[in-house]
């Protein structure tokens, strides 16, 4: 299934992304440094989901506009006293101009909310915060449900070696550019 491949094949870009970003949080001692923190998930994922709009096939996966995460980041921003900052654009983010190189990117973002609650939990006893947690709350409850899901529509989607490549390589470059663009601006 694509799914398996998809872990196994990204397996190494997602550890390193993951050790970047663990130690990241580990370090937030403050509202500012976890709003700070928040701005650039914003701006990635904020980049990342305009290039998905753009070419995502919502007949193939017709809950793609529930998958959307920006707005959650810009109302914990804005909850923590902040604001939302520009979004990446260009070279900073993979290329995504056909539907399955934006499964590629989405399987990146949805696996982001299954680590989400651990990180809400750690930045809630490191903070003492109550609010500022919609983002990492990904789908609350229902977040094995969601990815269940997802996983179901995305093993539909790829026909053939071919297209999983297609899928796989853009879930990689999505890790690396992320990769890049945290390393740019923390």
């Amino acid at each position: 299934m694509l799914s398996d491949k998809l872990k196994e094949e990204t397996k190494t870009n997602h550890q390193i992304l993951e050790k970047a970003l663990v130690g990241q949080l580990k370090a937030v001692r403050t509202t500012q440094e976890y709003a700070n923190l928040l701005k650039l998930f914003y701006g990635y994922f904020g980049g990342l989901e305009t290039r998905i709009n753009e070419v995502i096939d919502t007949n193939l996966l017709p809950d793609s506009t529930e998958r959307r995460k920006t707005q959650a980041i810009a109302d914990d921003i804005k909850a923590l006293g902040g604001e939302a900052p520009d979004t990446a654009t260009g070279d900073d983010l993979p290329t995504i101009n056909i539907h399955l190189e934006a499964l590629g990117a989405l399987y990146v973002i949805e696996g982001s909310t299954l680590g989400g609650k651990i990180i809400s939990k750690m930045m809630q006893q490191q903070l003492g915060l109550v609010t500022g947690f919609s983002f990492f709350a990904g789908y609350g409850e229902k977040t094995e449900q969601m990815w269940d899901v997802f996983k179901q529509a995305l093993n539909r989607q790829a026909e053939n070696p071919e297209q999983e490549a297609v899928v796989i390589a853009a879930a990689n470059q999505t890790f690396l550019k992320f990769g890049e663009w945290f390393n740019k601006n923390h």
